[in-house]
C-alpha cells in the first residue's frame, strides 16, 4: 500500500536541548566544525548507519526527527554535552549578530543586494543544484553571510532538485527524481503575520494564475528564499512548474524563469515586509535564468508613474548581472512569440509594451536569429554593470556580446570580470586545518597519505554500493576490497559532462592509459564522476565509454567511476587527490572551480591554461596541459589526439617522477614542497571571501550609488538625454584631422616627444557637453589595427566655424617605439554613465588614408 498524503511528525526536544532546533534549521552547520561534531554526538548509533560518513553528508533536520526519546533524555542529563551545546548556540547568536567586515568598511555601501541564481549548492541536505553554477552560488551566499554582506539570496525550490544518477550494468547512465518533503528538508515556509502561507501569484494567458509558496532556508546570515509552485490552488500543470531542474520543454523552463525573476522580486518584497529587511538597493542576476527580474522592476516604477524608458534606466543602475559561459549553446533562448503571449497583454505584465520587451532579447546584433529571445542578451541590457567569471573569461565575454556595443573594439566592451572563488571551510578536510599549517615534509607526506587512504575507503563503499545497483551480488564483488591503493598517485577528475569538457580525453589510447595505471614502478590510479544532462544521449555515451573501460578487470583496480557525483562525494573527493585533472577545451571553461577546491586541500592541479588556472597557473602549484594552435585546433581529431599525447607525457615524465622521487626518509620533498606552496600561495587567491569583496567594492557599492543618484526626475532626465543623443548620432561628422605641427616630421619622431593633433567636428543638433572627443593611440599592426590603446580628450578650442564644425585639440605623448597609430572618435558623455560605452554609440573618421580629403597628416 502506499500513502496518499506525507508530512513529517517532528520530535519534542526537551527545554535544554531547544537550540539544537536553531543549530539544525541554519545551514552554517554544513561549514562550522564544531557544529558538526556536535551533531555527530547527537547520535552515534546513526552515524555508524551511515557508514561513519560525516554529518556534513547527512541533515540535522532529519537526524533529530529519527533520534529516540531514551537517547534525547539522556543527551538533556549529560552536562558535558549541554556545555558544548550552549557554547555552540552563543557561538551562533555572536556569528549572525555581531559586526563582520561589511559592518567595519567606511563609505556608503549598499542596505540590500538580492541574489539570484536558478539554482543553489549550499549542502548536500538540501539538493537544489546541478553543477558549477548552483556550488558556486551556494558558496557566494556562505561567503557573504561571513563578511557581513547584506544579501539575500532568491531561488526556486524543486520538488525532485536534479536527478540521481545510477547505472545500468552495460554502463548506461540512469536517472532517478526522488520527491523531496519540504517538511524534511532545512528550510521553513515563510507566513503572513495571521499565520497563514505567504505567496505570490502570477497571471497566465487565459485567466489562469500561478500561486507559488516561498520557503526560507538560513544561510548563516543570509536568507535563501525558494518560491514553489506545488500549491493546491494550482492547476496541475502549474504545480509542475518546479517539479526538477532544467528539465521540460520551452513553455516549462519559460514558466521556471518567469517565477524565479518576476515571482522572485515579489517575494523578496514580501519578505521584506513581514521581517523589516531593507529593502534591496542592487539586484545581481547570476546567468540569464533570472533576467526576467528586471522586467518586473520596470512594472512596479510604471506603477509609480515612470515611462518605460526612465524605469529602464532605474532599473538597470542597480542591476549587475554575470554572465558564467562561453558557450552560446549555454544560452537560454524562446521563441520570441512565446515571450509575447506569457508577458503581454494577456500575460503578466499588462501595460508594459511587449514591443520593447522584444528589443531587450533581440539576439540580432549577435548574428542570432531574428526569432529568438535570448536571456543573455537581455540581461546584459537591464544591467548597467556586468561580469565574466575569470580574467580569460572576461575578455571571451567581451569578443561574444561586442554585437551589442556596435563599434567599440572587444575590450572595450563594458564587461569586467571578477574571478570566482571557493568556500574554504566548506571545501577543506578538517585535518588540513588543523595539521596543514607548519607542518614539515614528513607531517604534510602523511596528511596527504590519510587523506589518501580516507577516500580510498569511500571509493570502495561507493564501488560497492553502485555494483549492487546495477546487479551485482555480494559473491561477484570481492574485488572491490582492493580497488585502489593509498600509496599510489590518485589522480581525480569530477564535473558535469559536456562535451567541451571531453570527459574521455584520458581514453584517447586506450594502451597509453593502461600502461601509466599499469606501470610496475610509478603506478597512477583514477578516480572519476560526473553527471552527463538527462536529455544529452551524446554525454550519456561517453560515461558509458569511460565506464566501460573501468569496468575491464586489468584496470579495475587503479581507475574507478563513481556515479551520483554531488557536494558529499566531492568534500571527500577533493582532500583525497594528489592531482586534479581539468582538460576542457579552451577558452570554453569559464572558470572551474573544482580545481580550486582541490588546491585549498594541497592537491596540485593539472589543467589546460583555461579558465582561473589561464590566471593563476605557476609551476609551483602544478603542471598546464599545452593546447593545439593553428590548423590543428581546427581539426578536432588531430588536436584532441595532440592534447592527450600531451597529458599523457606530462603524467609520465613530469607528474609520477615528482611524485615517486622519494628521499631516505620516504618522503617526496619536492612534491610536498608543491603542495605547501599550494597552501601557502595559492589557497588565499580562490577564496570566494576574496571574490565577494570584489563584488562589493567593484560592482555593489557602484550600482548603489549609480541607482540613489536616480531619482524620478534624474531618471526622467538621462532617459530623454539618451532619446535625444541617439536621435541626433547620424549627424555627428569628423570632418578634418591633423597630427602634428606645420613642418614636423613625424617619421622622425622619438619616444617621449608630444605632437599636436586637431580636428573639427559637427556635432549636428547636440551640444559640447553631450559628447567627448577622444584621440586613441596605440601600436599599430600590419592592418593599421590599434593594440593596447590609450585616450587623450581633446578639449573644444572655439566655437563652430560658419559650416558649425567645432574645433578641438589636445597633445599626444609618443610613449611606446615602433609602430605607431592614432585615431579620432566621438562617445556620449553623461555624469550618470557607468561608462562611454554604454549606450553603444560611437563616430569614427571616415576611412581614409593618405592625404584624401579632410585628414591632414603632417
Amino acid at each position: 500500500m502506499k500513502a496518499i498524503r506525507r508530512f513529517t511528525v517532528r520530535p519534542v526536544l526537551p527545554d535544554t536541548l531547544r537550540p539544537l532546533t536553531d543549530l539544525a534549521r541554519n545551514l552554517r552547520w554544513s561549514w562550522h566544525e564544531p557544529t558538526r561534531q556536535l551533531f555527530d554526538s547527537v547520535d552515534p548509533e546513526h552515524a555508524a548507519r551511515s557508514g561513519g560518513r560525516r554529518t556534513d553528508d547527512i541533515d540535522p533536520v532529519r537526524l533529530l526527527g529519527s533520534v529516540s526519546a531514551t537517547r534525547l533524555a539522556a543527551l538533556a542529563a549529560d552536562q558535558d554535552f549541554l556545555a558544548r551545546l550552549n557554547a555552540a548556540a552563543d557561538d551562533l547568536d555572536h556569528y549572525l549578530h555581531a559586526p563582520r567586515w561589511y559592518q567595519e568598511q567606511g563609505g556608503d555601501l549598499p542596505s540590500g543586494i538580492a541574489y539570484f541564481s536558478p539554482e543553489f549548492g549550499v549542502t548536500a541536505a538540501l539538493p537544489q543544484y546541478s553543477g558549477g553554477l548552483g556550488i558556486l552560488a551556494g558558496d557566494h551566499l556562505k561567503a557573504a553571510s561571513d563578511l557581513g554582506v547584506p544579501l539575500i539570496g532568491v531561488g526556486l525550490l524543486y520538488r525532485h532538485g536534479y536527478f540521481r544518477q545510477s547505472l545500468s550494468r552495460e554502463g548506461w547512465q540512469q536517472e532517478h527524481y526522488p520527491v523531496l518533503d519540504p517538511g524534511e528538508l532545512p528550510v521553513a515556509l515563510l507566513r503572513e503575520t495571521d499565520g497563514t502561507p505567504a505567496r505570490v501569484t502570477l497571471a497566465l494567458p487565459g485567466g489562469r494564475t500561478l500561486y507559488a509558496h516561498i520557503w526560507t532556508a538560513q544561510v548563516g546570515r543570509v536568507p535563501l528564499l525558494m518560491l514553489d509552485s506545488d500549491v493546491e490552488e494550482n492547476a496541475p500543470a502549474e504545480r509542475d512548474v518546479t517539479d526538477r531542474l532544467y528539465g521540460g520543454g520551452s513553455d516549462h523552463r519559460l514558466f521556471q524563469e518567469m517565477l524565479l525573476g518576476i515571482g522572485g522580486v515579489r517575494a523578496v518584497r514580501t519578505y521584506c515586509r513581514l521581517t523589516g529587511t531593507p529593502a534591496p538597493e542592487v539586484f545581481h542576476t547570476n546567468e540569464g535564468h533570472a533576467g526576467f527580474l528586471g522586467l518586473e522592476r520596470i512594472r512596479e516604477l510604471a506603477g509609480e508613474g515612470l515611462g518605460f524608458d526612465a524605469a529602464l534606466e532605474t532599473v538597470r543602475a542597480g542591476t549587475v548581472f554575470t554572465t558564467h559561459t562561453p558557450v552560446p549553446a549555454g544560452i537560454d533562448r524562446f521563441e520570441r512569440s512565446l515571450v509575447a503571449r506569457y508577458l503581454g497583454e494577456d500575460g503578466e505584465l499588462p501595460g508594459v509594451d511587449v514591443g520593447r520587451i522584444l528589443a531587450l532579447g533581440d539576439e540580432t546584433p549577435l548574428g542570432g536569429e531574428p526569432g529568438l529571445f535570448n536571456m543573455a542578451a537581455m540581461g546584459l541590457r537591464l544591467a548597467q554593470r556586468a561580469n565574466g567569471v575569470s580574467t580569460l573569461h572576461g575578455a571571451v565575454s567581451r569578443e561574444m556580446f561586442a554585437g551589442l556595443w556596435p563599434g567599440f573594439d572587444p575590450e572595450e566592451v563594458p564587461i569586467t570580470s571578477i574571478t570566482n572563488g571557493v568556500h574554504a571551510p566548506t571545501w577543506t578536510a578538517p585535518e588540513v586545518g588543523r595539521r596543514a599549517e607548519g607542518a614539515d615534509d614528513r607531517e604534510l607526506w602523511e596528511l596527504r597519505r590519510t587523506l589518501r587512504e580516507q577516500l580510498v575507503s569511500e571509493v570502495r563503499e561507493r564501488l560497492r554500493a553502485s555494483w549492487r545497483q546495477r546487479g551485482a551480488v555480494g559473491a561477484e564483488l570481492g574485488w572491490t576490497d582492493s580497488v585502489l591503493d593509498p600509496d599510489v598517485l590518485t589522480i581525480g577528475f569530477a564535473r558535469r559532462v559536456p562535451s567541451y569538457k571531453r570527459l574521455t580525453l584520458m581514453l584517447r589510447d586506450p594502451e597509453r592509459l593502461r600502461s601509466l595505471l599499469l606501470h610496475p614502478e610509478r603506478p597512477v590510479q583514477l578516480v572519476v564522476a560526473g553527471k552527463a544532462h538527462p536529455a544529452d544521449d551524446g554525454g550519456k555515451r561517453l560515461v558509458q565509454e569511460l565506464v566501460r573501460f573501468a569496468d575491464d578487470p586489468r584496470v579495475r583496480h587503479r581507475i574507478v567511476f563513481l556515479p551520483d557525483y554531488g557536494m558529499a562525494m566531492a568534500r571527500r573527493l577533493y582532500p583525497g587527490c594528489d592531482v586534479w585533472l581539468n582538460n576542457p577545451l579552451r577558452p570554453l571553461e569559464a572558470c572551474g572551480t573544482s580545481g580550486m577546491k582541490a588546491a585549498l586541500n594541497g592537491c596540485l592541479n593539472l589543467s589546460v591554461l583555461d579558465g582561473w588556472w589561464d590566471e593563476w597557473f605557476e609551476p609551483d602549484f602544478g603542471w598546464a596541459i599545452p593546447t593545439a594552435e593553428g590548423a590543428a585546433a581546427t581539426d578536432e581529431e588531430r588536436r584532441d589526439d595532440l592534447e592527450a599525447a600531451a597529458l599523457y607525457e606530462l603524467i609520465e615524465r613530469r607528474v609520477a617522477p615528482r611524485f615517486y622521487d622519494r628521499g631516505p626518509d620516504g618522503v617526496p620533498v619536492r612534491w610536498t614542497e608543491m603542495v605547501r606552496r599550494t597552501l601557502n600561495e595559492l589557497g588565499p587567491k580562490v577564496l570566494a571571501d576574496r571574490m565577494v569583496r570584489e563584488y562589493v567594492e567593484g560592482l555593489y557599492a557602484p550600482a548603489a550609488h549609480a541607482h540613489r543618484a536616480l531619482t524620478q526626475a534624474t531618471a526622467r532626465e538621462l532617459a530623454d538625454w539618451k532619446a535625444r543623443v541617439r536621435a541626433a548620432w547620424p549627424k555627428i561628422a569628423i570632418d578634418h584631422i591633423e597630427v602634428g605641427e606645420v613642418g614636423e616630421d613625424l617619421a622622425d619622431a622619438e619616444l617621449g616627444a608630444t605632437t599636436a593633433v586637431r580636428v573639427r567636428v559637427t556635432l549636428g543638433d547636440l551640444l559640447p557637453d553631450d559628447v567627448e572627443v577622444q584621440a586613441v593611440t596605440g601600436r599599430v599592426t600590419p592592418d593599421d589595427a590599434l593594440t593596447d590603446p590609450r585616450v587623450c580628450v581633446l578639449k573644444p578650442a572655439g566655437g563652430p566655424d560658419l559650416e558649425g564644425r567645432r574645433p578641438y585639440e589636445g597633445s599626444l605623448v609618443l610613449d611606446r617605439t615602433g609602430p605607431f597609430g592614432c585615431t579620432v572618435r566621438v562617445l556620449p558623455s553623461h555624469r550618470l554613465l557607468a561608462s562611454p560605452a554604454e549606450p553603444g554609440l560611437v563616430a569614427l573618421p571616415a576611412e581614409t588614408t593618405g592625404q584624401a580629403p579632410g585628414v591632414l597628416l603632417r
